[in-house]
């Protein structure tokens, strides 16, 4: 039962949801101030201003698990659940230099993976948040047509070998279009559509979109453009999102619990896998002649679930929070001598942005 629940929730289609919705966000951000650059100077200390941010909000979340994990391989593995120490000590060094999603490709189902397999879709998020800059400064007003090509060629293309997988550049390029789209003047009567479907009627294609990416999670083989289709419904639902009146969650407890779960969601993301093997390594210490159970897998669940709520607190409370602000603060104080620039650039931005939408 856990392994057919895993299949069609264990978030492949989340994958592809979050670099929609990643996409969407940094563009709307990045794109603005790079095209607001007057000169290559300021471009370039944008940029580095950019992955100054990126590099202390991300990173040292992530090499906390990854050592810890390495720690857990070599003193907290006696079932041997997390695996061995070549294979997580290779899984490290992929997830610290950002090409996870390439070993990933590469010994599935071949060697050992480790523990930090996860990491593939991390690499693969720093990949474009390495090169979308200078991507902008390159195409800069053929930026879109580049885009739709990429999204096309991806949608089109049947995936069915792991390396096209791990290269979902599709779902990413989608929210990046979305993004140039929101400065085009057919942006608000698109959104009115639903705003027109009311509250149950987008709550309605919500869940229908949900399940449809979850049923193609769990059966990949029902078409080999799966990932393609998921890619265009995440975009559909970012599309949703991006109206922001509360139409499909009006002021409740349960959209406070989603925005709680949703600030804790790099977190529970790194965490999450460390703390479910450190629970069966736990049961397997304390029970070792232990039977497989209904009851056990509800304890197994319950165990892993505080434990992974506890960490995640302590991470984004303790380590993200204070991390991510330092880098704010930081990228400031790189960009403050240009904030007067950019202002009196700033205002000719939209209008460029509106030249790199293309015209479909």
């Amino acid at each position: 039962m856990l392994e057919t629940l895993y299949a069609y929730l264990g978030g492949t289609f989340g994958v592809d949801l979050f670099f929609a919705v990643s996409g969407f966000v940094i563009a709307r951000d990045l794109i603005p101030r790079l095209l607001g650059a007057p000169d290559r100077a300021t471009a370039w200390k944008t940029m580095l201003a950019f992955w100054l941010r990126r590099m202390w909000r991300l990173w040292p979340s992530a090499w906390l698990w990854l050592g810890l994990t390495l720690l857990a391989v070599l003193a907290f593995n006696r079932s041997g659940v997390f695996g061995g120490f070549e294979a997580n000590l290779q899984a490290t060094f992929a997830g610290i230099f950002q090409y996870a999603n390439v070993r990933f490709a590469q010994d599935f189902m071949v060697r050992e993976i480790g523990a930090s397999f996860v990491y593939w879709s991390l690499s693969l998020e720093e990949q474009f948040y390495l090169l979308f800059p200078v991507l902008i400064v390159l195409f800069r007003r053929h930026l879109g047509w580049a885009l739709l090509t990429v999204a096309l060629i991806q949608i089109c293309m049947p995936r069915q070998q792991l390396y096209l997988m791990m290269f979902r550049t599709d779902a990413l390029a989608l929210g990046i279009l979305l993004a140039l789209w929101s400065h085009k003047v057919s942006w608000p009567a698109a959104l009115s559509a639903f705003s027109a479907l009311g509250r149950w009627g987008c709550l309605l294609l919500a869940l229908t979109c949900i399940g449809i990416m979850a049923l193609l999670s769990g059966r990949l083989e029902l078409t080999r453009y799966a990932i393609g289709i998921i890619a265009i419904l995440s975009a559909l639902l970012v599309l949703m999102a991006s109206y922001d009146r509360d139409l499909l969650l009006p002021n409740s407890r349960f959209k406070y619990l989603l925005v709680w779960i949703g600030e804790r969601s790099y977190a529970i993301y790194l965490i999450h896998v460390p703390a479910f093997l450190a629970t069966r390594e736990l049961f397997y210490r304390l029970y070792p002649e232990q039977i497989a159970s209904a009851q056990l897998t509800v304890a197994y669940l319950v165990c892993a679930t505080v434990m992974l709520t506890v960490l995640a607190q302590l991470n984004f409370r303790l380590l993200e929070t204070p991390l991510r602000k330092y880098g704010a603060a930081a990228s400031m104080r790189i960009l403050q001598p240009l904030t007067r620039r950019h202002n009196s650039s700033v205002a000719a931005v939209p209008n460029r942005l509106t030249e790199l939408t293309p015209k479909v």
